[in-house]
């Protein structure tokens, strides 16, 4: 037996599987009428191996920004004075996914409030990376706060029109680098420009 069949099915096809199935399920019955349960069943997978990949129903929409916020924290770890490049990185490797469906069928879906609150949680994620790198090099604490906030609403601002636009039609690369040129261009967040502009 190999080991593949004994562990069953690749961890990154086992998502990508339970991802689809929920996203169906969302359009079919609404995001609030469909349980874990109903996205194993579709899936073809167990309960267990629904929350070996995500912690609630919701997250199934989230993985992929998730992926891309821990990258974030880590390159603001590693390199604090390089949060221009760190935020811009951001859309690296994000393609459309089920967060893009969503957020493009929010109303037929049901998830218009969930889709908030959990955007609102990942951009104070963000924020909260962006304040403690910018801390770091030396800011002051509420200058440095206020402009990892703007931030952190510049990300999730570009992704949600990027999935309202259609993500597959323009890159999110380019929306990314477009909203944070607005966050730039403040007065007091010149320290952190760099190819922002």
């Amino acid at each position: 037996m190999s080991v593949e069949s004994r562990q069953g099915r690749p961890r990154a096809s086992s998502r990508e599987t339970l991802a689809e199935a929920a996203c169906e399920l969302f359009l079919e019955q609404g995001y609030e009428a469909t349980s874990v349960a109903d996205i194993t069943a579709r899936a073809g997978v167990s309960r267990s191996s629904f929350f070996n990949y995500f912690a609630s129903k919701h997250d199934v929409l989230w993985a992929g920004i998730d992926d891309a916020i821990a990258a974030l924290e880590q390159r603001l770890r590693r390199a604090p004075d390089g949060a221009a490049e760190a935020l811009l990185a951001f859309a690296d490797g994000l393609t459309p996914d089920s967060l893009a469906l969503a957020i493009a069928n929010d109303e037929a879906m049901g998830a218009v409030a969930d889709l908030q609150r959990e955007s609102t949680a990942r951009a104070a994620r963000i924020g909260a990376a962006v304040t403690g790198a910018l801390r770091v090099t030396g800011w002051a604490p509420l200058r440095a706060q206020v402009i990892g906030a703007a931030y952190g609403s510049a990300v999730l601002a570009a992704v949600e029109r990027w999935a309202r636009d259609g993500s597959g039609r323009t890159a999110l690369a380019d929306r990314l680098r477009e909203a944070l040129a607005f966050v730039a261009a403040m007065p007091g967040a010149t320290a952190i420009r760099g190819d922002l502009t």
